[in-house]
């Protein structure tokens, strides 16, 4: 097959290209340039898509014996994620940029520019699987390596676009195998440190950099009974979960630490309460899509079991989900957790799986929790 293989300049991206290499493919390296800073460098393993990453992605690429291109993303990059992600915040959500941009740039963007250049398939160094079942038709599941599975993040990806998805360390046990093959490859890049925290915000002060984009006004932190016991100085800062950075003078009741329960950006106020409230057994979510054919139970409307998983290396959890009809006419998508899960946020991703098999994901609109009557009378 003809590949076009996304290069990061990371030591995963760089054994998957040879692998298809190796495979007997035509292959094709290309970096993504996601920003137009020429000065953006990386600062140890915070950061990625940088000047250095280029380099190492070129690199790479002249060891491997396949062409090298660079293809500027950055408008695109900046109006389908880095916006996106400022417009959650201003909403009062917790988006996920890493999702936002496997569904828009990585596998809509460049697999749409690699389709129309005549490539077949786009070659990623995500640990995640693709299987086809009895009919041809394309699922995607989890790695080998669980601890590395970043099935979460591609959750998001179409049946069209699983069929030109290729990712050749499906099968890896570890990621130190990769890093020892990078070092038999003579690939420079087999130490690197992994990328993490957000690739544009790369000092990871995230409420620093939305201060800078959202407008910020002082308002009250409210406890479950609606009192104010503090202030703070922007609510779109805050995310549902968080301990940190509340400043509160005055000690909850019981001496434990306090939690945002919710932000409410229409009247700018935070409310905090104890970590139990935290719990949440229902979740609806908006933006439904399905990795691969959706299961029938998806059409008749039936309810059907699966894990649901919020967090890129969250745990999943036991729960049954069934498709509801939104007013507007689109699917919403309702889970029941059978094990109640803390920490959950609207505009957060939840994905779905049965076994290791992704069902499909939603952006949760909304949570609730049968623990929670006191906040549901605050106004939640």
């Amino acid at each position: 097959m003809r590949v076009l293989a996304a290069m990061s300049g990371g030591v995963d991206s760089a054994v998957a290209a040879a692998r298809a290499v190796e495979a007997g493919h035509d292959v094709v390296g290309v970096h993504l340039a996601l920003s137009r800073m020429p000065g953006t460098l990386r600062t140890g393993s915070r950061g990625c898509c940088t000047i250095e990453d280029s380099r190492d992605a070129w690199r790479a690429c002249d060891i491997l014996g396949i062409p090298y291109y660079v293809w500027d993303f950055s408008e695109r990059f900046k109006a389908d994620v880095v916006d996106d992600f400022v417009a959650e915040y201003a909403a009062g959500r917790t988006p996920n940029p890493c999702m936002r941009c496997n569904e828009r740039i990585k596998f809509a963007a460049l697999l749409e520019k690699a389709l129309a250049l005549g490539f077949d398939a786009v070659c990623t160094g995500h640990y995640a699987k693709v299987i086809e079942d009895a009919d041809g038709n394309p699922e995607l599941h989890r790695a080998a390596d669980w601890a590395k599975d970043q099935s979460y993040v591609l959750g998001v990806l179409t049946h069209e676009q699983l069929k030109h998805s290729m990712f050749p360390l499906a099968e890896t046990p570890s990621k130190a195998e990769v890093r020892a093959e990078a070092e038999r490859r003579g690939l420079s890049v087999a130490n690197k440190p992994d990328s993490h925290d957000i690739c544009f915000i790369p000092d990871g002060d995230t409420r620093g950099w939305l201060e800078e984009r959202i407008d910020m006004s002082e308002g009250s932190i409210l406890d479950v009974d609606g009192a104010t016991i503090g202030s703070h100085p922007g609510a779109n800062a805050f995310t549902v979960g968080q301990r940190r950075g509340l400043k509160l003078g005055t000690p909850a009741a019981d001496g434990k630490p306090r939690f945002v329960l919710e932000i409410r950006p229409k009247d700018n106020t935070v409310v905090v309460g104890p970590e139990h409230l935290l719990a949440i057994d229902e979740m609806r979510g908006i933006k439904v899509s399905w990795a691969g054919m959706p299961i029938p139970e998806v059409f008749s409307g039936a309810e059907f079991p699966c894990m649901a998983q919020v967090r890129a290396h969250g745990d999943p959890v036991d729960a049954r989900a069934f498709i509801e009809a939104a007013s507007d006419g689109a699917q919403e998508l309702v889970v029941r957790l059978i094990e109640p899960m803390r920490g959950v946020a609207p505009g957060q991703t939840v994905v779905l799986y049965q076994g290791s098999r992704v069902l499909g994901q939603a952006t949760i609109d909304s949570a609730r929790s049968a623990l929670r009557p006191e906040l549901a009378a605050a106004g939640n």
